[in-house]
């Protein structure tokens, strides 16, 4: 028994040097995170979204937003309901579930994306004077998402798509009131 207690004391006392070498300091994170505290709420509002098929969606919905582990991170969820071409029932039209964290190491906000369909995606998270954004890269061009607080403190998002880089064409916006 005291031969298993030494070597877990060993194990321990070479562990914790390592473990707090790889381990970003919590006040970095924490002091960046307090950048985005003004997310933190029930976001309610509408926007609209370019169909594939062509004409527009209109939508209407919530983004709740949490601080997490002490601040280290948001959870964002957002539902956002809408009426079927043809069909007076509205169904849920977009689901997702965010997580914004600080990487002390690379410098940067993360972006975790998980959407009702299986799709999910890691971003950069860039802040900028009044908000922030995040682009998509695919095949033959880039989507960019860009959030800013409106003159009354809404949240005006927009989304846009460029097959150069150069020129953009909108194909979503939203705007949500802080309840």
């Amino acid at each position: 028994m005291m031969r298993f207690f030494y070597s877990f004391l060993l194990l321990l006392t070479f562990s914790l040097p390592l473990s707090a070498q790889t381990t970003p300091p919590l006040a970095t994170r924490l002091n960046e995170m307090k950048k985005l505290d003004y997310m933190a709420g029930e976001w309610k509002g509408t926007g609209w979204i370019e169909q594939r098929e062509g004409g527009r969606q209109t939508f209407a919905g919530t983004e709740m937003v949490q601080r997490k582990l002490n601040g280290l991170t948001l959870l964002v969820e957002g539902k956002f309901k809408g009426k079927e071409a043809g069909k007076d029932e509205e169904i849920v039209v977009h689901e997702t579930l965010a997580v914004i964290s600080y990487d002390e190491k690379a410098k940067t906000y993360r972006f975790r994306t998980y959407l009702a369909n299986g799709m999910t995606g890691d971003y950069e998270l860039k802040l900028i004077e009044g908000g922030w954004y995040w682009n998509i890269q695919f095949p033959g061009g880039q989507i960019k998402y860009t959030m800013k607080l409106g003159s009354k403190g809404e949240w005006v998002e927009s989304g846009e798509m460029s097959r150069d880089g150069k020129s953009w064409r909108k194909f979503f916006e939203m705007t949500l009131i802080k309840q």
